[in-house]
This record gives C-alpha cells, sequence and structure tokens, in this order.
C-alpha cells in the first residue's frame, strides 16, 4: 500500500522565491541592518587609520544624507555633538553646506557618524520598531492610511521648515535661532534649548522624535501587510496543492488502496 503524497504527488521543492517570501523578515533584518548600522562604522575606522575604509563609507553615505557636521553624532570625541560655531573654528568659516558637510572630524573631536540625527532616527527605528513588532505579529492589524498620514506629517514639517530655514544660510534661518517657539513659550526654557542644533536643543528633541514617528508609521503599515500577504500565500499554495492531489486521486482511484 502506498500512501498517496508518497506516490503521486511529493511535494515540490521549494523554490528561491518561495524560500524568500518564507525568510522575508530574516533577510530583511539582516539586509537592511548592514545598510541602517554600517554608517557607524565610519568614525570606527577612523579611529583606528583605516582612513581609507572610513573615507569609502562617507562617500557611499553622502549620496543619502547630507552630514552636515553640526546635526551628526560624534564618536570618540570631547562632545558628541558640535555646534556650527565651534565647527567653523576648526574647519572653515562658512556656512556653504557643500563645505561644511566635508568635516568628519579630527583626533580631539572625534569622528561624525555618517548619518545626520535625523537619518539615524528614522532608519534605525524602522529596524528596531520591525525588531519590536515581530513577537505580536499576529495580532498586530495594519494602520490606516490616515494613521500613516499623521505620522509622516510632523517629519515633513519638521524638515521642510528646516530646508526653508536654510536658504536663509546655516546658522542664520529661523529655525536655527527659534525665537518663534521661546515667545510661545514666554521664554520659559533656557536660551540653548532654543537656539542651535545641539543634543537636548528643540531641534535635536524634534529631529528624533519626528524621525521616531516616521519610523513607526512606515513599520505599521509595510510589516503587517508584508506578513498578512506572506499568509495568504501560504494558504493559497496549501489549497492549490491540496486541488492537485485530490484530481490525482480522482483520475487515479488505486493511489488510495
Amino acid at each position: 500500500m502506498h500512501t498517496l503524497t508518497s506516490t503521486l504527488a511529493p511535494k515540490p521543492k521549494q523554490s528561491i522565491f518561495s524560500w524568500m517570501s518564507t525568510h522575508w523578515f530574516e533577510m530583511f533584518l539582516i539586509i537592511y541592518g548592514l545598510w541602517v548600522f554600517t554608517p557607524w562604522l565610519a568614525p570606527i575606522f577612523m579611529k583606528l587609520g583605516w582612513t581609507s575604509a572610513g573615507d569609502a563609507v562617507y562617500f557611499i553615505y553622502s549620496f543619502f544624507c547630507h552630514q552636515l557636521p553640526e546635526r551628526s553624532f560624534f564618536l570618540f570625541g570631547e562632545k558628541q555633538m558640535y555646534s556650527l560655531a565651534e565647527i567653523q573654528t576648526v574647519w572653515q568659516n562658512t556656512v556653504n553646506p557643500l563645505v561644511l558637510r566635508k568635516f568628519i572630524g579630527n583626533e580631539t573631536m572625534g569622528w561624525k557618524i555618517a548619518w545626520s540625527d535625523r537619518m539615524i532616527s528614522f532608519y534605525t527605528s524602522v529596524w528596531l520598531f520591525a525588531v519590536l513588532w515581530w513577537p505580536f505579529r499576529k495580532r498586530i492589524k495594519p494602520i490606516s492610511w490616515w494613521g500613516l498620514f499623521l505620522l509622516l506629517v510632523p517629519i515633513a514639517l519638521d524638515g521642510g521648515s528646516h530646508a526653508i530655514s536654510d536658504f536663509a544660510g546655516i546658522g542664520l534661518g529661523f529655525r536655527d535661532t527659534n525665537r518663534w517657539l521661546a515667545v510661545l513659550t514666554n521664554h520659559s526654557l533656557p536660551m540653548s534649548f532654543y537656539y542651535g542644533d545641539a543634543l537636548g536643543s528643540f531641534n535635536s528633541w524634534a529631529r528624533f522624535v519626528t524621525g521616531l514617528l516616521a519610523g513607526l508609521g512606515i513599520t505599521w503599515l509595510a510589516f503587517p501587510f508584508l506578513y498578512q500577504s506572506q499568509a495568504l500565500n501560504e494558504k493559497l499554495e496549501s489549497v492549490s496543492y491540496g486541488a492537485v492531489l485530490e484530481q490525482i486521486k480522482n483520475k487515479d482511484p488505486r493511489s488510495t488502496r
């Protein structure tokens, strides 16, 4: 006696596309993780004296980030972030962003990460929220498009207002002084909160929070949708395979003996 599955229709081997569909999340964690965390290697390479490797990372990621040093984190130096004035003192007394972005650091100040603080918040949060989502994947449904829109609005407003402000010159625009915010809050907070991009300033917090919200929105929409699509595809494959077996059984009744 032979069973139906062993003699008539052995299940076909998993194709590369089917394997990728099954292991898409692991692939995301590795490939996207490499993309997100490689910029952190730039200052490590520079610290180790591997300047060619460090320069290569800065160059590659310069196409995806402005890399302005006053809006970037530094490793292995005296401070985590430096003001525009501090960078102008050791680099060039300029507000030209194309010149400023070329400053990567030095032995005293440390070396900047190849992502700006906003890019770190946004790109990293997508990876981290995905990791947090995975244990609850069966219970979390995709966010609505309106929900995604609301979570993306803050980063659009913050990034857009920064871009408009920079037309007045780096360090000279309304987002550099934030006088409007000082008036709204009746100057109740320290001047360091309103002015510049230092860690703990309004601009720094705004970039961090809006990047986090945008990362949450994208993860909340994309990953539940991909998971549901994967589950549906697996169900369809199971139904299709079962239908094939049923057809073979009907054509060859001896297969069940």
